[in-house]
């Protein structure tokens, strides 16, 4: 019997700038134990990597990513403990990756072309940027299967309003690409032939751009986020003065 190669838990390609990683294990791409390991070392790397400007996450086809893997807990539900020291285990790493992915300096894309539902959501709010099809859907589905979107719904609250992200927690409907883009859950609603090439070219785009002032500012933006105007002023005001005193972009002429 010859045994076929198994498909990577995360593909990686590096190209100017831009790594983009393609979540594995077709069509549902879970986010099982094992996948955010995976996807979690490959941000930590990147995150060190100055070789890696942009990143962009991929769950390619009609599932962006279905979130955690049901069977995979149902499972460990044999345990002695009845699987509560898995899931521990495995929502406190689901936390650290979404953690790292959110404070990550560099610029994160998600790209969806299907349905983005539970972690796999949490997933795409995680990113600074999120660009999908028309086709793209989007759910947080826990209380359809007698639980609740708790963790799911810290990142997505994070990118809409409270009545949205309560609407979407409490039906577990699914909502589709334009009702996504008017709460503000995505930027752009880009046809499905123009996607790929729109998030390349966005990522190509950033990843020439100066990257110390660049990765300062993104930090600094998610910090000041949640302060009073006063302290959100005084955080950014020295952050700008080295923008402009930084050895990359001091070599512009500003001249007429």
């Amino acid at each position: 019997m010859i045994e076929m190669p198994q498909e990577p838990l995360v593909g990686r390609t590096l190209e100017a700038g831009v790594l983009t990683l393609t979540l594995g294990r077709a069509p549902a791409h879970p986010l099982s134990r094992a996948m955010i390991e995976a996807l979690h070392e490959t941000v930590r790397r990147a995150m060190a990597d100055d070789r890696v400007h942009v990143m962009v996450i991929h769950g390619p086809g009609r599932i962006f990513c279905a979130g955690h893997d049901l069977k995979e807990i149902a499972r460990h539900r044999a345990d002695p403990d009845e699987g509560r020291a898995f899931v521990t285990d495995l929502f406190e790493a689901c936390s650290a990756l979404m953690l790292d992915l959110a404070r990550c300096p560099k610029p994160t894309i998600a790209m969806v072309e299907g349905i983005a539902t539970a972690a796999g959501l949490q997933l795409m709010a995680a990113c600074d940027l999120a660009y999908a099809s028309p086709a793209a859907r989007f759910c947080l589905p826990g209380v359809q299967n007698g639980g609740f979107c708790t963790t799911p719904a810290v990142a997505v609250s994070r990118v809409i309003g409270r009545r949205a992200v309560t609407e979407m927690a409490l039906s577990g409907a699914t909502y589709d690409a334009d009702w996504a883009l008017a709460a503000g859950l995505i930027n752009r609603i880009l046809p499905e032939a123009a996607l790929a090439a729109h998030v390349a070219d966005l990522a190509g785009t950033l990843a020439a751009r100066n990257q110390a002032p660049l990765r300062r500012g993104l930090e600094t933006l998610d910090r000041h986020l949640d302060l009073p105007l006063e302290e959100a002023y005084a955080l950014a005001t020295p952050v700008m003065v080295e923008h402009f005193m930084d050895p990359g972009r001091r070599h512009l002429d500003w001249t007429d």
